[in-house]
């Protein structure tokens, strides 16, 4: 039975759910790092939010970690890089808080226009000052939009309820989508210029960090009004402070900073500045909904394998994941022989697919055959982490999808380049369940690929296989299952055998003396 433990605090519908579908559950939280590392590896999958940081040296006591799943969408407390090294899938929840935080953002849009805090102030202070907040309409106004995905989105459809113009930046947003979500779409520096109120919706990435810099901030409008329920980080705030005092920038509200939690900060204090404590998420309905999603998520993947929203390996879902591991095994069993019997340094690696291999989702397949693969380099290497050893070492991946009618029903081929040479290997699914390999470096033959196995290249001579057999029986190796394939009568021959013992150095020394050998290898699957 898999193991799940909660480490900080989230409804009480997740452990619910775990328990539901057979999963043991302990919630454990307020652990200390050292704590958390005496523990963790109990445990095949870890709920958190943001409290718990997932780093380096807890995955390296996570010893039997498959999944941590985080209820929410930033996982800046995850080591990705770590966790894809060790083998562990990454989650978030991305959809369980959305509405939540785009009704946030727009709430402090209209805080920011009517002053909202500073009256509500003024007037339990009995000061009524009427004259002294003057706000602005939205109705009319152009929003400016940094980030069209999931929320942002959201944000726009709300927006134009209230019967403002959208401009949109996102080098994501095709065309087709800006049309369908109703927005314009348009570089950043047009947005700066247009937009009388900027709200962000985006990652905080190498490429968006101050993306609203003190140069991008000079670009905009004389009285804009700033809003970031996004990533701190995304704006310079002492640049954001600079416009406040200056009069250039009218109001920015943000709930999110660079330094968290933010007991002091520059901007504390400057005019028409509002600020709120991360509360993007924080709604009854947001933390129910992704405690749940978190539970779902990290029960599919540990119960049938079914990936969703995950970080670090591509999604498969609950339904996809029984059709798939069939492929998934074969895949790797080809990775692991290629692997195997390629000789020099890898290069490049293309992996084919056709038949009813190629209606399937083939990132999964890709990342079995990386993972039977690089079992050359890696005793620990799996789906999650094959990429991201593949990456490391510069081999460059290929996918090829074939619509062509095949000879066989469905078809794999896996390809490398070495220093060597090009080497490939071809498998199926018969009755579409049992691997079966069908070429072997150009050379057709049907084998299983099972067990431990003796791969032999030999000349196509009269009484090889006796003598084979007579060297075999003498090591006291049994043969259970026996391939031939040849190119033609005479010529070059190759033999899989699967054998009931393992096969020693010594015997594989003595198989190569053999008259008529050029190779002999064991290998193990």
């Amino acid at each position: 039975m898999p193991k799940v433990l909660i480490s900080d605090k989230m409804s009480p519908k997740a452990a619910e759910i775990f328990r539901a579908r057979g999963i043991e559950v302990d919630e454990i939280t307020g652990k200390t790092p050292d704590e958390l590392k005496a523990i963790i590896g109990d445990y095949d999958g870890l709920a958190i939010r943001s409290s718990t940081k997932v780093t380096r040296d807890i995955l390296e006591a996570a010893t039997n970690l498959k999944v941590v799943g985080r209820a929410g969408i930033g996982v800046d407390n995850v080591d990705i890089p770590a966790a894809s090294a060790k083998g562990v899938v990454v989650m978030n929840t991305p959809f369980g808080n959305s509405i939540t935080t785009a009704e946030h953002a727009i709430a402090l849009m209209f805080a920011l226009a009517r002053q909202i805090p500073e009256a509500d102030v003024s007037t339990q202070a009995g000061k009524w000052e009427k004259n002294r907040f003057m706000g602005v309409e939205v109705t009319g106004k152009t929003l400016g939009l940094i980030g069209a995905g999931n929320i942002g989105s959201i944000v726009a459809s709300r927006a134009l309820g209230l019967r403002m113009k959208v401009v949109a930046y996102d080098p994501f947003l095709t065309p087709e989508r800006a049309i369908e979500i109703g927005v314009e779409k348009a570089d950043l520096d047009t947005l700066l210029a247009r937009a009388d109120f900027i709200t962000l919706h985006t990652p905080l990435t190498d490429q968006t960090r101050n993306i609203l810099s003190a140069e991008n901030l000079a670009k905009t409008k004389q009285g804009v009004r700033i809003i970031n329920c996004a990533r701190g980080g995304l704006i310079d705030e002492a640049a954001l402070k600079a416009g406040l005092e200056s009069g250039h920038i009218a109001g920015a509200a943000l709930d999110v900073f660079a330094t968290e939690p933010a007991k002091e900060n520059a901007l504390f204090g400057a005019p028409n500045f509002i600020s709120t404590p991360h509360l993007g998420a924080s709604t009854d309905e947001a933390q129910v909904n992704v405690a749940i999603q978190v539970a779902e998520q990290l029960s599919d993947y540990l119960l049938s394998g079914g990936v969703t929203n995950a970080l670090n390996m591509p999604s498969l879902s609950a339904e996809e994941a029984p059709r798939l591991k069939p492929y998934m095994a074969l895949a790797e069993k080809l990775g692991s022989l290629v692997g195997q019997l390629a000789h020099g340094a890898l290069n490049s690696i293309a992996i084919e697919v056709e038949g009813a291999a190629a209606e399937l989702n083939q990132k999964p397949i890709t990342g079995a055959v990386l993972a039977g693969l690089m079992k050359r380099y890696s005793d620990t290497v799996n789906m999650v982490n094959a990429p991201y050893l593949a990456k490391e070492r510069g081999l460059d991946v290929r996918e090829v999808r074939h619509e062509r009618e095949a000879d066989y029903h469905t078809l794999v081929r896996v390809t490398v380049n070495t220093d060597a040479g090009e080497r490939s290997v071809a498998g199926t699914l018969f009755g579409d369940a049992k691997p079966r390999l069908v070429e072997l470096f150009g050379i057709k033959v049907e084998a299983d690929l099972a067990g431990d196995m003796l791969y032999i290249v030999n000349e196509d001579a009269p009484g090889f296989i006796g003598r084979l057999g007579t060297t075999l029986g003498e090591a006291g190796i049994n043969i259970g299952t026996f391939h031939l394939g040849r190119r033609e009568s005479g010529g070059e021959a190759i033999l899989l055998l699967s054998v009931d013992q393992e096969v020693t150095g010594d015997l594989v020394e003595k198989i190569r003396a053999l008259p008529g050998v050029k190779t002999a290898m064991a290998l193990a699957f």
